[in-house]
């Protein structure tokens, strides 16, 4: 009988190992012959004790267990591989010369068996059953492998954003210095002024992405910081709409306040909050006026409330969290400020969702009044 045993894929150059494990010299030998090849090594132990150290030094594809050997048979070393996570998720294939028995086989199973052969054993059988799992074992070693080169990448991505979103923030900053300084020497003239102003307005905004790219950096990293203290949220909220009424002229903000506003929060934090929300409720909300309610008569939490007229995809409301996802608008941003602000809101251990409410946009912040 010719046995032809299957090629490597081209890419999967690792030895793979086996791990034979039988009291029987004799046997051992044969198996060896019958499985040793290019790219595959045969381990053989000849006792539970050896198979437990090999594991140990080696990573193995396969396991093939004789069931009866002395001191310690295949269904007590099965128990022992499946107790360890270095062997945990290596197959095992029983082997028996005992009679076809159900209560073996089912104890087989248990034990965490994927197969049970009755010795004598067709070559080309266990052969076809090794190289299923020889493969297996290497489309998982090259997933992990591609895995962790990906993450290596991202990894180093994110380095490189952070570094150089870090640098971009001094020259961005001469260039608004400089801006300003030119409003204050050039003629008053309406074009000239114009056009500084929309110099103006392109540095704010950049350097509003640059902020973004700093925090989503943090978050990557675990750096979120939070520095609670006693805030009022009220206050907060109106630092924000004068600072939103002074970009946006024509802003119409409806107020609404109830209630203790008093909570443990970082101020800073709250107030990136806010600003995202009422100015993405005045970008989308096409000119119509924007209500921002402040809740503060239950006991336990502070609720704010940004409605605008308008509605959001329902395709995009599942992931509207999510970093660079898809914008309402190209122009208005990075697709960073819902992600960060949902961000900080989870840090002081609240909750922040968006729902379509008739023919408006709903956002609902819910802070605990000592979440964090």
């Amino acid at each position: 009988m010719n046995l032809v045993a299957p090629t490597l894929p081209p890419d999967a150059t690792e030895t793979v190992n086996v791990l034979v494990v039988d009291d029987v010299a004799e046997n051992l030998i044969a198996m060896e012959a019958l499985l040793r090849r290019d790219g595959v090594r045969v381990l053989c132990a000849r006792s539970g004790a050896e198979a437990l150290e090999l594991l140990l030094q080696h990573e193995v594809a396969v396991a093939l267990l004789d069931v009866h050997m002395p001191e310690m048979d295949g269904f007590s070393l099965a128990e022992l591989m499946r107790g360890a996570a270095r062997s945990r998720e290596v197959p095992i294939i029983f082997l028996t010369a005992s009679p076809s028995d159900p209560m073996r086989s089912f104890q087989g199973y248990g034990a965490g068996a994927v197969d049970f052969l009755h010795k004598p054993i067709e070559p080309h059988v266990i052969l076809g059953k090794i190289n299923v799992f020889i493969e297996l074992y290497q489309q998982r070693r090259l997933l992990k492998l591609r895995n962790e080169s990906l993450e290596r990448a991202l990894k180093l991505n994110e380095t490189m954003m952070a570094v150089l979103t870090h640098d971009l923030r001094t020259p961005l900053s001469v260039v608004l210095l400089c801006a300003e300084k030119l409003a204050m020497q050039l003629p008053p003239e309406a074009p000239v002024q114009r056009t500084l102003g929309q110099m103006e307005s392109s540095g704010l905004r950049m350097a509003r992405m640059v902020e973004q790219l700093l925090d989503f950096s943090r978050i990557r990293t675990g750096g979120i910081a939070v520095q609670p203290g006693p805030c009022h949220c009220g206050e907060v909220v109106q630092a924000v709409l004068e600072e939103a009424r002074g970009l946006h002229a024509d802003a119409v903000l409806d107020v609404q306040v109830e209630g203790d506003l008093m909570v443990h929060a970082d101020a800073d934090r709250i107030s990136q909050i806010v600003s995202n929300l009422v100015g993405n409720a005045l970008i989308h909300g096409g000119g119509a006026p924007v209500r921002i309610e402040i809740d503060g008569r239950e006991g336990a939490r502070v609720w704010l409330r940004v409605s605008n007229r308008g509605r959001i995809d329902e395709d995009l409301l599942p992931r509207l969290f999510e970093p660079f996802k898809t914008r309402f608008h190209a122009s208005h941003g990075l697709g960073l400020g819902l992600f960060i602000a949902h961000q900080f809101v989870l840090a002081h251990g609240g909750e922040l969702t968006a729902a379509n409410v008739e023919d408006e946009v709903r956002f609902e912040m819910r802070l605990p009044r000592r979440g964090v």
